[in-house]
């Protein structure tokens, strides 16, 4: 090999080194980047609010029995005027009172035998509801059921099926603020995060909000409701 092809070699071999070198560097470079943008921490925020009822719905029921079919929806008729009665003078309208159609049970045509049928034939009960947004109206008149117990109305007590339901429908109102506010503490959990491991807190690299719930604040009061959402941020950190 001459001398002149020797030279070219050498200069083609340390371009080609170079090359490698430099090739190396940015792929080394690339790696510590995304190596840091790898570099997350995931917290969650809460938001709570305790609020009123904004609509009761109120059923009270009672039960009657008799031996004679039709005198035994002439009692119900009566003891459903009683009722309604009892609702409009506690200050409730026509349009927030709805009476169900009586539930009537022949005992004689129940297919059992072996058993005491009971004194009375025909059993029947029926249901007074009062759907309202005068939630502290509902809770005044419960109360005064007792009035309904001196009139002959024996009120039945309160089962899965006629217990009164208090709602809050007013969820959209609060959801903004809610949902700053879950945010924004849980920027707060993780800024604290960072500081203590000595990082940068960066963007937010994804979020998700969780469903909004609505129960009620304890037992003992079911017409103060509690809505609760959680939010899930997950944020990039840096040195």
């Amino acid at each position: 090999m001459s001398e002149k092809s020797t030279q070219a070699a050498f200069v083609l071999g340390a371009f080609v080194c170079i090359g490698l070198g430099l090739l190396g560097y940015l792929v080394s470079g690339s790696v510590l980047k995304v190596k840091a943008l790898d570099r997350t921490i995931t917290v969650k925020g809460l938001s709570e609010r305790d609020v009123p009822a904004d609509i009761a719905i109120w059923p009270i029921s009672f039960r009657e029995a008799n031996n004679d079919l039709n005198a035994l929806f002439t009692s119900i008729q009566n003891k459903n005027a009683l009722i309604v009665a009892f609702l409009t003078k506690s200050g409730f309208s026509e349009k927030e009172i709805s009476i169900s159609s009586p539930a009537v049970t022949d005992r004689q045509a129940q297919d059992y035998s072996g058993s005491e049928r009971g004194a009375f034939r025909y059993s029947g009960s029926s249901t007074v509801s009062v759907y309202t947004d005068k939630v502290d109206l509902v809770r005044k008149s419960m109360e005064r059921l007792g009035e309904l117990g001196k009139q002959g109305v024996a009120v039945t007590g309160q089962d899965y099926e006629t217990k009164t339901a208090f709602l809050f429908t007013r969820l959209n109102e609060l959801k903004p603020a809610m949902i700053e506010e879950a945010t924004r503490n849980a920027r707060e959990v993780a800024q604290k995060f960072a500081q203590d491991s000595k990082s940068t807190l960066g963007k937010i690299r994804s979020a998700s909000q969780g469903q909004f719930t609505i129960e009620d604040r304890d037992a003992n009061t079911p017409y103060i409701k509690k809505i609760r959402v959680v939010s899930t941020v997950e944020y990039y950190l840096s040195d």
